[in-house]
């Protein structure tokens, strides 16, 4: 018979271990002393303390599961109960009560820690919301539209909540996405109605201004054409398709009349030296607001500019395109910025650009065929008539294609 602190071996072969309540049968051993039998299972015990070493360090310094650690630790508990190692067992029920408790722990830290997760989560959606929900009120199209797309990208990267919770957050962020987008474009389609009111205004405009081109009266026509700039001016501005054309058939037809005016009146031309030379000063003050850092400031700076320009009077005539030219270099970039600032905002422009220049093609084709007709008929009348809608048509068409271009396409 063989026997060590926690075990013995009978002279039948078999081995026990010793236990708080007593003696336990380990198992039988037939081949071999009772010295290698007691080996044998104080192996399986040293496998065993092992095996809980390890997963106790497992338990520890991994993220392993609850769920799972407790199905190791249930599985070790098996074999310790089952007495087929010698040992101390009870050291090892001991260990594995432990390691229950600090799964349990564990667990109750990740329950927490979860739960402090989810309310970091709540908090930061909620806060979403909100600002959303100010932003939806906001004018500033731009920069609370790009601030909106970065939100969605933040609301993205954060975890779920519960189904109802996040549903209910997610409903009241979509809606002030949505509801900033109807403002957006509510206004977006009233710019557009203003434009167009002012084209229809300017249209008259143009008319009144080329009927009275040829006018010799002129005092009361000078202070109508006064007046009509000032409609002008109050209208705002048309679509940039039709701007350019309207202006320059209103000037011409102002210049016209002027230009006579400026024959009749020659013994003005000391006056009007003067004049250029106010006006140079003037375009000068002008061309230093250039390059345009605040629109705001400088357009406010270029319109006390252009009031005194248009309170000096008439230059010289071959004088005038060069000192306006360079009043109009600045304002047509005071203009340029508006309009880049204006696209910016408003993605469907360049749909509408698009659509009117084939309209206009389309015209333009047309007129071209009826020529060729009127022609082949030989109705010169005809032909040189709509040869000179032709070169307004074409004007218009050249203009949009330019427009087009400036966005790219």
């Amino acid at each position: 018979m063989s026997s060590d602190p926690w075990g013995r071996v009978d002279e039948t072969g078999t081995v026990y271990v010793r236990t708080a309540d007593g003696e336990q049968v380990v198992g039988s051993w037939a081949a071999g002393s009772p010295e290698e039998a007691l080996a044998y299972f104080e192996r399986k015990y040293e496998g065993l303390v092992v095996e809980i070493g390890l997963l106790e360090k497992r338990v520890q310094t991994t993220d392993l599961s609850a769920k799972d650690a407790q199905t190791a630790i249930d599985h070790l508990r098996e074999q310790v109960d089952a007495h087929h190692a010698v040992g101390d067992l009870a050291a090892l029920r001991e260990r594995l009560d432990k390691l229950v408790k600090t799964v349990e722990s564990r667990r109750e830290e990740r329950k927490q820690q979860r739960a402090k997760q989810s309310d970091e989560a709540r908090k930061a959606k909620e806060d979403l919301v909100v600002e959303a929900e100010q932003l939806a009120q906001s004018d500033q199209w731009r920069a609370a539209g790009e601030r909106l797309r970065s939100l969605v990208d933040t609301w993205k990267g954060l975890p779920r909540l519960d189904r109802k919770s996040d549903d209910e957050l997610w409903h009241r962020f979509s809606h002030a996405r949505s509801a900033f987008s109807k403002r957006r474009k509510a206004h977006f389609a009233q710019l557009d109605a203003q434009r167009e009111e002012a084209r229809q205004t300017k249209e008259r405009l143009v008319a009144e201004a080329e009927a009275l081109s040829g006018s010799t009266d002129w005092g009361p026509t000078a202070a109508r054409y006064r007046e009509l700039m000032a409609e002008w001016k109050a209208a705002g501005r048309a679509q940039r398709e039709h701007e350019d054309d309207l202006w320059n058939r209103f000037r011409g037809a102002q210049d016209v009349f002027f230009a006579a005016r400026s024959s009749v009146f020659a013994e003005r031309d000391a006056e009007q030296s003067e004049n250029l030379k106010l006006k140079e000063e003037l375009a000068g003050e002008a061309e230093k607001l250039l390059p345009i850092g605040d629109l705001k400031s400088v357009r406010a700076a270029f319109r006390s500019i252009n009031e005194r320009w248009e309170a000096i009077g008439h230059v010289p005539r071959d004088a005038r395109p060069k000192v306006e030219g360079r009043m109009h270099a600045v304002e047509r970039a005071i203009q340029d910025a508006e309009e880049t600032e204006w696209r910016r905002t408003n993605p469907e422009a360049r749909a509408r650009a698009a659509g009117l220049t084939g309209q206009l093609q389309a015209a333009v084709d047309k007129l071209k065929a009826q020529i060729e007709q009127a022609r082949a008929q030989g109705n010169s009348s005809k032909a040189d008539k709509l040869e000179r809608e032709l070169e307004g048509r074409q004007a218009l068409l050249d203009q949009a294609l330019k427009g087009l271009q400036e966005f790219g396409g």
